[in-house]
């Protein structure tokens, strides 16, 4: 389970350490860097796929995401200006990784928004040290910890902008960096559903066994017969109880194409897909994304409550709740009403926290978090304590 996440420079958050529990739901005012948040996790994840310099790229290149206020320090006249870069990280109760992004090194090329990668650790345990250092990737150069606890040379150079992760995810030589591969792969993330009459999800697709919603929606039907055959069946007629009393879903299979047939007390027929109001569609989506048989590592969800209707969110709530007893959780959201809903939902209080982020001077700050409130984390863990190693 991840423990926290770290990220300086990336756009709002020049300094950002949380503390991550099985169920965190981060929420706060407009503008307050909610949306930075989760989109810094989301470029870790990117990491693992090899995307994250392609994914800064279609930003703007680093230069439009870094950090624009002033360094740490500023008033002093012999204040250092900290080096220029985006670092990401995590830290997990059995492993952690972090990445350091820098501007390219000036060259002739038109490629120039493509940030390198200048540095990338993975380490086991909590924290980084010396001593559970598992991988260390000094710019192009990469070494290994092996069996003896010695060191040995991955062999060959990185290109800059490819991250050790998948290039020496090799399962005899790097078992760890492959192991953690693999695992951040599994995060899912979820973002706005469309809903609009030529959303995916609105027409009847081929289905086929799908324990996985996918991010577009079009394979709910088939994702909520898969629900129903292969994981909780009981779970998915309460969830829509709990929002519609008095109806229930049903899959029609017809020359393989799957579509649903929604019963609702009062009408004479089912409604299709195609007929659902935005708000029902979305919620069904939900249902499909939070009772997954497969669950991941860590499921993201960003502003769930979007087009929802109020009375809904209670009946999401529960499901949030529920889905952070088979995996760990985290909500972006700006609904006092559905933050409220989610802690009330949750059984054990203490595997569920709130965290709401504010903004001071452009800086988003995690609120009434002071310096020792934060978890351990090397403020420089990339350029300060790897390089004792």
């Amino acid at each position: 389970m991840l423990t926290t996440l770290a990220v300086e420079n990336y756009r709002s958050l020049r300094r950002l350490v949380i503390p991550l529990r099985r169920l965190t739901v981060i929420t706060g005012a407009n503008g307050s860097g909610k949306s930075n948040a989760y989109r810094a996790l989301r470029l870790l994840a990117e990491c693992a796929r090899n995307g994250a310099v392609a994914a800064l790229a279609r930003e703007g290149g680093l230069a439009s995401t870094l950090w624009a206020g002033p360094p740490l320090g500023r008033g002093s006249a012999g204040a250092r200006r900290a080096p220029v870069g985006l670092r990401l990280g995590f830290a997990g109760t059995d492993v952690g990784y972090a990445v350091d992004l820098g501007l390219p090194v000036s060259r002739q090329t038109a490629f120039d928004l493509d940030p390198e990668i200048k540095r990338e650790c993975v380490w086991a345990g909590p924290m980084l040290r010396p001593a559970t250092l598992l991988a260390d990737r000094r710019n192009g150069a990469v070494r290994i910890r092996d069996a003896s606890g010695g060191w040995t040379d991955a062999g060959y150079g990185l290109p800059a902008v490819d991250s050790m992760l998948s290039e020496l995810a090799d399962p005899l030589r790097a078992p760890e960096v492959m192991a953690l591969r693999e695992r951040i792969r599994s995060w899912r993330f979820y973002d706005h559903f469309r809903t609009d009459a030529g959303a995916p999800a609105r027409t009847a697709w081929v289905g086929t066994f799908t324990p996985v919603l996918g991010h577009d929606g079009a394979d709910l039907a088939a994702a909520l017969q898969t629900v129903r055959e292969a994981g909780d069946p009981l779970l998915l007629d309460e969830a829509v109880e709990a929002a519609f009393p008095g109806s229930t879903l049903e899959v029609v299979a017809q020359g393989g194409r799957f579509d649903l047939a929604f019963h609702q007390r009062g009408l004479l027929r089912p409604l299709s897909v195609a007929e659902l109001s935005d708000g029902t569609l979305r919620y069904l989506l939900w249902i499909a994304a939070l009772l997954s048989p497969r669950p991941p590592e860590l499921l993201v969800l960003n502003e769930p409550e979007t087009s929802l209707h109020p009375e809904l969110l209670p009946a999401l709530a529960r499901l949030v709740a529920d889905a952070s007893g088979r995996t760990q959780v985290l909500v972006v959201s700006h609904s006092a009403a559905l933050v409220e809903a989610v802690v009330t939902g949750v059984s054990a209080g203490e595997h569920c926290q709130v965290l709401e982020l504010v903004k001071e001077a452009g800086q988003t700050l995690v609120a009434g978090q002071e310096r020792f409130d934060q978890p351990p984390w090397q403020s420089r863990v990339l350029v300060d304590q790897a390089e004792r190693v």
